[in-house]
């Protein structure tokens, strides 16, 4: 049995001011995006890619990722609460993000990227989809220092106490999402892309790993208070996989065809 240590959640203090976790969490997933996207175009050099596209790639990502991570927590999450506090969407500082709405707008950011340099949005997709999962995985790390997204209750061994919550043993499901979204991820992804393959394939690999870990580990992962689980038992979160799951299985096909060359 494990104790969550329940860290404070503001890392750096400075007087009145303080730097959270969750917020260097950020930081260092924009660093690795911009660190292991400099290693690509150095030594992955069939991308095509410069340099400054992947600084414009990370200011269009960051913006989406902030953007759409908000709105599809406010749409996906608690629509009718912020219907009724409309004030309160933009208090991010209170918490509140959702990474399938960070994903979508990820997904917007790029496709206007690429009609910036007038080139494909799935070839794009392909060079950014391996920068991503440390970017996840610290973000899940964030949500484990914080002690919040805690895991349903168990009688595992490896099972955790979060004294913020209750005295029950419960998955550390942050961990889990830590190791399966951010490390087991970049490691397929990463070695699946240091030869060329065909266009959209990358992307469809990302879908389908993302998904599947994610939906896998919903059933560690206790569900929004707010929300239980839907139909068929399953949470938002799994709901909200599957998409992504068939969406890449169908595109692994089509790309494994040549078919978004």
């Amino acid at each position: 049995m494990f104790v969550h240590p329940q860290f404070d959640p503001i890392a750096i203090h400075l007087g009145q001011f303080g730097i959270h976790w969750y917020g260097l969490m950020y930081l260092i997933g924009f660093l690795a995006f911009l660190g292991l996207g400099r290693w690509q175009i150095k030594h992955r050099t069939w991308h095509g890619w410069s340099m400054q596209m992947l600084d414009d790639a990370l200011f269009f990502g960051a913006l989406g990722v902030i953007l759409g991570g908000r709105l599809g927590y406010v749409l996906f999450y608690q629509s009718s609460y912020f219907m009724q506090h409309p004030a309160e969407i933009l208090a991010v500082w209170q918490g509140g993000m959702s990474f399938h709405g960070g994903f979508l707008g990820v997904l917007v950011a790029m496709w206007f990227f690429a009609r910036k340099y007038q080139l494909k949005w799935l070839g794009i997709m392909d060079f950014v989809a391996p920068l991503v999962p440390i970017g996840l995985g610290a973000g899940r790390m964030g949500n484990f220092i914080n002690g919040e997204l805690w895991g349903r209750v168990t009688n595992a061994e490896y099972g955790m106490v979060f004294p913020g919550v209750d005295n029950l043993l419960r998955h550390p499901s942050q961990l889990y999402e830590f190791g399966l979204e951010g490390i087991v991820l970049f490691l397929m992804l990463w070695i699946y892309s240091a030869k060329p393959r065909e266009t959209g394939s990358i992307s469809a690999l990302f879908l389908i790993g993302y998904g599947t870990f994610r939906f896998l580990i919903e059933y560690t992962r206790e569900p929004d208070g707010f929300l239980g689980l839907l139909s068929m038992g399953f949470s938002m979160g799994q709901w909200l996989s599957l998409p992504m799951i068939l969406l890449g299985v169908w595109m692994w096909f089509q790309a494994r065809q040549n078919r978004f060359a």
